[in-house]
């Protein structure tokens, strides 16, 4: 049985860790506002359609760990041995063209062309979406 305020603090981790708001969740998995609130305040439960699509669009999540907090999110990299990346502050796309943090990208682009070669871009938008530009 799926407890209602322990699944609702991990749907908060989910919006939180993307950095989305609950209307651009709903967006994202074509439901209705009213229904993710109505799933944030805890009145209702999450139907098996609003689990799959969340699952679908978000690939990090673990179904045991969104039903029953089993497991980990986000979801552990197959590769075990590969040391992870250290969080930095993403630079928003209209920073990088001000003055203000020019130099600071400028840097971490400099410090990246020596060592490795990019593998992919993504530009995250304000409204939960996101592009993706593969080499």
């Amino acid at each position: 049985m799926i407890n209602s305020s322990d699944f609702v603090k991990r749907l908060e981790k989910i919006l939180e860790y993307y950095g989305i708001t609950a209307t651009a969740f709903a967006e994202k998995l074509d439901f209705n506002r009213s229904t993710i609130s109505h799933l944030l305040s805890g009145r209702n439960k999450p139907s098996l359609e609003f689990v799959m699509k969340l699952l679908q669009q978000f690939p990090e999540v673990e179904m045991n760990w969104l039903l029953f907090g089993k497991g980990s999110f986000p979801t552990i990299p197959e590769n075990r041995n590969a040391i992870a990346a250290p969080k930095q502050k993403p630079i928003a796309a209209e920073d990088l063209f001000s003055n203000k943090n020019n130099v600071e990208a400028d840097k971490t682009v400099r410090s990246n062309q020596n060592s490795e070669t990019i593998e992919r871009i993504v530009i995250f938008y304000r409204d939960g979406s996101f592009n993706v530009y593969q080499n």
